[in-house]
């Protein structure tokens, strides 16, 4: 099954639009998992049993067991998904970004090592930078676009020249990511996908009308203060899915005591919840 296809049945499925992201913080790891070598594998094997009934999709963000030499948790914790909740995607979030040659290890790491179901990269190398991950098949790569966080508009909304050939007017970088990855990038039966901050309501509604049904990983609601009901109209496809909307502290740090993983599956199913009204607020 390819990656956009097992999303729609994950949509389906869960009638969610929620992504639980993984982003193991040692500092703000819960009092009973402190201090032990094991704490991120446990500490989000947890949060993911808790919190599986209420989401589409997971996002390990790599960088967090990196930096504590837990590589080999998070395999372990991608094993545990795929065995456990099978039909989650995982969404490895790396935003990696090189040359074709590098570019191939790095999808090797992604696909093989970790068995991921797509990655988050970065599109500002070119198109050669990309290819090496659509050599997998029924993985998806999703691109950044126009990212959440403030310092983004320092490139992404550079205004960019027209492309004749593309058929591109004159327009803000993160518009021409959008039309490339929707077009002539998207070559493997779209597989593609796009990151768009909830923070960016309006930009969010560009990148949508550019972008046709292309999936949308949507970061910034939650602790990063994302509207949901603005981020639902102005991102979801006709069907009310075609987003992956993500929320990690919020719901990984909803407590720190020995009731984290309830209390993060609270705060799922309220954000499930909310991600529910607000396409039922859509128009007909």
């Amino acid at each position: 099954m390819s990656f956009v296809s097992s999303l729609h049945a994950a949509w389906r499925r869960s009638n969610s639009l929620l992504c639980v992201g993984l982003d193991p913080d040692p500092a703000r790891m819960p009092a009973p998992l402190r201090g032990r070598a094991d704490a991120a594998f446990d500490f989000c094997r947890a949060i993911v049993d808790a919190t599986a009934g209420h989401a589409c999709a997971f996002k390990p963000q790599i960088a967090y067991f990196a930096s504590q030499r837990a590589e080999d948790q998070l395999e372990a914790l991608i094993d545990h998904v795929h065995r456990r909740h099978p039909g989650v995607p995982v969404i490895l979030d790396s935003k990696r970004g090189d040359i074709g040659s590098t570019a191939e290890h790095y999808a090797r790491e992604a696909f093989e090592r970790y068995r991921a179901d797509a990655v988050t990269l970065s599109p500002y190398m070119g198109f050669d930078s990309i290819e090496p991950y659509l050599a997998y098949p029924g993985r998806g790569a999703i691109l950044l676009c126009r990212t959440s966080n403030p310092g983004g508009s320092d490139l992404q909304a550079l205004q960019v020249a027209a492309d004749p050939a593309l058929g591109a007017p004159a327009e803000r970088l993160y518009e021409r990511v959008a039309r490339l990855a929707s077009g002539p990038w998207n070559r493997a039966s779209g597989e593609l996908g796009l990151v768009v901050g909830a923070t960016f309501p309006d930009e969010l509604r560009r990148v949508r009308a550019l972008a046709g049904t292309l999936p949308l990983l949507v970061p910034g609601i939650g602790a990063q203060g994302g509207d949901i009901d603005a981020a639902v109209a102005a991102g979801a496809t006709p069907d009310g899915f075609g987003m992956v909307v993500n929320s990690s502290r919020a719901i990984l740090y909803a407590s720190e005591g020995e009731d984290f993983a309830e209390a993060a599956a609270a705060a799922a199913l309220a954000t499930s919840d909310a991600l529910r009204a607000a396409r039922r607020r859509l128009p007909a």
